[in-house]
């Protein structure tokens, strides 16, 4: 009898273990804030890890704030000092799981819905958001565009820059994730 109970309990550690997990450290990160007629706001990260689990649906991404590269030094050095306040907050982090999800959906290229919290300048706020996903060879790609207010972040906009920046940030992800 013991030796059932075992053999059991062995069969379900060793499933729980055989979970796939697909993988990224270089993940991409956009946001842009560019208003016309005016310099462009635009930032990339190129340095995202992120981790997703096919059999759950869960997704997972952390970003340094300090790997967003601008193509204006003083425009990333204000960005980090004086609105990310990257020293006090340097990490990004979403996690979420992907609704109704199905494995299946992967060869489809399917549009799904993530719903999740993110974690940005110290404050963490409940989003959903629309992202493609799909199967390539032995990668899971993940892309998703969706905005989001500085202020919902607690991020205050000069009033003096206010008109230079949208009152929206578009992001972008784009993850190529291979099994861990």
């Amino acid at each position: 009898m013991k030796s059932k109970i075992l053999i059991i309990l062995l069969f379900f550690s060793l499933s729980f273990y055989a979970q796939e997990k697909f993988y990224t450290k270089s993940g991409t990160i956009i946001f842009e804030s560019s208003v016309a007629s005016f310099e462009e706001v635009k930032a990339t990260n190129n340095k995202v890890t992120a981790i997703f689990k096919p059999e759950t649906g869960d997704i997972a991404a952390l970003a340094l704030v300090k790997a967003f590269r601008f193509k204006i030094a003083l425009m990333e050095e204000h960005f980090n000092e004086n609105y990310a306040e990257s020293d006090k907050y340097p990490k990004a982090k979403f996690s979420g799981k992907i609704e109704n999800f199905n494995t299946e959906d992967l060869n489809k290229n399917e549009r799904v819905w993530i719903k999740g919290k993110l974690t940005f300048h110290g404050v963490t706020k409940e989003i959903r958001i629309p992202a493609n996903i799909s199967k390539k060879n032995n990668s899971i790609l993940v892309s998703s565009s969706f905005s989001i207010k500085p202020e919902d972040f607690g991020i205050k906009i000069p009033k003096i820059v206010r008109k230079k920046i949208a009152k929206r940030v578009d992001v972008k992800l784009n993850f190529e994730l291979n099994k861990k």
